[in-house]
């Protein structure tokens, strides 16, 4: 197919070009092919059918970000600004499975990593890599703390959704059950709970209060996001999605 004539016209835009410029970890663990459209009819073809007026396309990126590309992951957020009550790491609570309380002062002295997970998300191959870590240190004072995560999420303009792909639907119970079988996790696991939104957990809360995300969003952009805390309780990493287990081995040791 011949490109068209005015290909390179600034009202051509790649839909793969704005996913990378936002490096979303969703449309990394989903391998997918766009094509080159018209601005207007920015929408992915049919499985049967391509634009007469596209053909595959690999974009060359451009040094800075459009801010068009930046508003489709900016959203209102007052919602995701707000800080926890807490005035520290160790004030902190979460809600166990069945109710009880997980209180953070026990946590003090230790290396502690927090993520939020998912079992039906590309990324939870990572239990594996997460609990070797766990078994690795935790005689050294290391402890990873997961928090499922499946929240509705509601805006004017998308309205309600499962959050992160609804890949955290089963129950607290089922959840665990699963994590054991199929991963070996034994580090602890805290109730299903909301880590973006209105009814964000007073965990993530404070987290995302402390160390903020990519292009300085608080946002939480998907399942197995990553905060590292120190011994004296203070955020000294935040890892996206795609970044593993084994690649952050040597930021946890420095700690310990």
């Amino acid at each position: 197919m011949r490109l068209p004539s005015n290909a390179f016209s600034s009202n051509l835009y790649s839909l793969n070009s704005l996913l990378q410029h936002n490096t979303h970890p969703s449309a990394l663990a989903r391998p997918q092919q766009f094509y080159l459209f018209r601005s207007h009819h920015l929408r992915p073809p049919s499985s049967h059918t391509r634009p007469s007026s596209c053909l595959p396309y690999q974009p060359n990126f451009p040094s800075a970000i459009p801010a068009r590309t930046l508003s489709l992951f900016n959203r209102p957020t007052s919602p995701f600004s707000m800080s926890s009550d807490a005035k520290s790491f160790y004030e902190l609570k979460a809600q166990l499975p069945g109710g009880k309380t997980f209180d953070f002062d026990q946590l003090r002295g230790k290396v502690v990593l927090i993520v939020n997970v998912a079992s039906k998300c590309g990324f939870t191959p990572q239990y594996k890599g997460l609990q070797a870590l766990y078994d690795k240190y935790k005689d050294r004072g290391f402890i990873i703390l997961g928090f499922p995560c499946n929240q509705a999420d509601t805006d004017a303009a998308r309205g309600t959704h499962a959050q992160f792909g609804g890949q955290e639907p089963e129950s607290d119970e089922k959840i665990a059950q699963f994590c054991e079988l199929n991963h070996g996790v034994t580090f602890p696991l805290m109730a299903k709970s909301d880590v973006n939104g209105d009814n964000t957990n007073e965990v993530y809360r404070w987290l995302k209060s402390q160390k903020a995300g990519l292009l300085g969003l608080t946002r939480i952009k998907w399942n197995f996001e990553k905060f590292l805390i120190d011994r004296e309780g203070k955020v000294v990493h935040r890892w996206a999605s795609t970044t593993s287990p084994e690649a952050i081995d040597a930021e946890v040791a420095k700690l310990l």
